[in-house]
């Protein structure tokens, strides 16, 4: 579903769990293929290794999805995981800042960042100008992406 123009698709938090470079690509990434341009996923969905920095896996999968220019947004609550590693609170706090990576509370947080400034009140930044995408991206790897478990963000 498109929300102010964007496509999204937004995983349910009880499909199978992200746990890998490949569960990224074969669950997630996948959903780029068909006309989506954000993953939503929730914070459920993601191991536990995904928060600890230190595993690499959370900077894979970022990696994965800025490759092949489709942006992540993480739903859900990660007061826990904050709490234990400043290095995630960084993490979390730059990529915020960006355009392709975004840890929010909510859908309603997401349906906020994708409204165009008008929408969002005087204090919003100016939207940025859409990237441009090219129609050509690599393949994802085996399998289907997460469609069985997602459903169309309404905003």
């Amino acid at each position: 579903m498109e929300h102010h123009g964007v496509p999204v698709l937004v995983c349910a938090a009880d499909g199978p769990p992200v746990a890998t470079e490949q569960d990224a690509l074969d669950q997630l990434i996948g959903g780029a293929f068909y006309r989506t341009d954000i993953v939503a996923v929730p914070v459920e969905r993601l191991d536990a290794g995904f928060f600890d920095l230190r595993s690499g896996l959370a900077g894979a999968i970022m990696q994965k999805f800025v490759n092949y220019r489709v942006r992540l947004v993480v739903l859900g609550d990660l007061s826990h995981h904050l709490e234990a590693s400043s290095a995630l609170r960084d993490l979390v706090r730059e990529s915020n800042e960006g355009r392709h990576i975004w840890f929010l509370p909510d859908l309603d947080a997401l349906a906020a960042r994708l409204a165009p400034a008008r929408e969002t009140g005087p204090e919003a930044e100016p939207e940025a100008e859409p990237e441009t995408r090219s129609e050509t991206r690599p393949e994802p790897g085996p399998g289907a992406p997460d469609s069985a478990s997602a459903k169309p963000f309404g905003g």
